[in-house]
Formats: C-alpha cells, sequence, structure tokens
C-alpha cells in the first residue's frame, strides 16, 4: 500500500507537471499555448458533437480547459488551466484550476472541459468564485486515437458542461471539488 502511494504521487507530480502551461515560457507563449489548447479541444468537440458550434456561438459565452487528474484507492486529485470566452464582451479570461475528491478510484487520465454559460450572471459567477462540487463517476481506458472513453455532459446553474478524454486509464466513482482561479500572470 504504501509504494501504491508512493507511485501515485510520482504520477501525480509528472502529470500535473506537463498540464501546465510551461513556467520558463513568455506570458505571450503561454496565451498562445491555451488558445492552441482552446481551438483544438472545440474541434474534437465539434467532431463528436456538430450542435454544439452553434450552442456555443449563441451562447454569453464558453470556457475551455485542460485538465489531469490521477486517482489513487480512496483519493483524486487534478489541476489544469483554461481560458473563458465572454461573446458578449469578446474579453478572454485566463485561469487555472484545481480539483480533490474522496471515493473509489484508481488510474490517471488526461482531459479537456468545455463550459457553455447560458447567461452573463453565469460567466460572472464562474470567474468571480470559480467553485464547482460535484459527483463523478467515469470510465476511461484511451491513449492517443485508440480505445474509448465514456464523455460526459452535466446541465447545472446555466452551464452545459462537456468532458472529452484525451489519454488515460481510470475507473472512478468520486465526490470532489474544482476551484478555478483568474490567472494573475496572464490577465
Amino acid at each position: 500500500m504504501k509504494n501504491l502511494i508512493v507511485l501515485s504521487l510520482i504520477t501525480l507530480t509528472l502529470v500535473l507537471s506537463g498540464c501546465a502551461t510551461t513556467g520558463s515560457a513568455s506570458p505571450n507563449e503561454k496565451r498562445n499555448l491555451v488558445q492552441n489548447m482552446r481551438a483544438d479541444t472545440l474541434a474534437k468537440l465539434y467532431t463528436q458533437k456538430p450542435d454544439v458550434k452553434q450552442q456555443i456561438a449563441g451562447s454569453a459565452g464558453y470556457a475551455v480547459f485542460d485538465n489531469a487528474n490521477v486517482n489513487v484507492v480512496l483519493a483524486s486529485f487534478g489541476g489544469g488551466y483554461g481560458v473563458v470566452k465572454n461573446n458578449l464582451t469578446g474579453k478572454s479570461t485566463y485561469m487555472n484550476m484545481g480539483e480533490a475528491g474522496l471515493g473509489l478510484g484508481l488510474g490517471v487520465k488526461d482531459f479537456n472541459v468545455v463550459m457553455v454559460f447560458h447567461n452573463q450572471d453565469a460567466i460572472n459567477r464562474f470567474i468571480e468564485n470559480g467553485w464547482a462540487f460535484g459527483g463523478n463517476a467515469d470510465a476511461a481506458a484511451k491513449y492517443q486515437n485508440q480505445g474509448e472513453a465514456i464523455s460526459a455532459e452535466a446541465i447545472a446553474d446555466q452551464v452545459t458542461v462537456y468532458s472529452l478524454t484525451e489519454n488515460g486509464l481510470a475507473l472512478q466513482a468520486v465526490l470532489k471539488g474544482t476551484k478555478f482561479w483568474v490567472d494573475s500572470e496572464l490577465n
């Protein structure tokens, strides 16, 4: 059990360092990295669910995040980065995220989240407060284009959330909290 915990902490460190924007890059390079991730994620989502393109175009705004998550028996940890685009003002707000949870699970996965905000209040609440609590149950066994992952869609508080797994092997049922916060370096 002790070896599993040590291995999991090492894996967590590697995963979280891999999903963060590069520390030595300039703020402009980091913003470009986030914008490229946003464009790639939206292209993949539009391929899987073409109707989301119209939903985003008609919304108050949207957010796209890249996240890595590690599940170790009874605990879950994750982190990532992303951007919120306000369709009404044209402003982009760069943000970070971190999450922790309790529940049964084992594995590591890299996934992207797209949030569609249906009104201005939902965007404002998200940027100002940035907390999300909830339950999560999923299964993923995917590497690049091989394998399968169950993608999730949820609607709450005037926000529709889509999740796309990039890579990973995980089986989990977790109650978790996620904190999103404004990236002071990139804004």
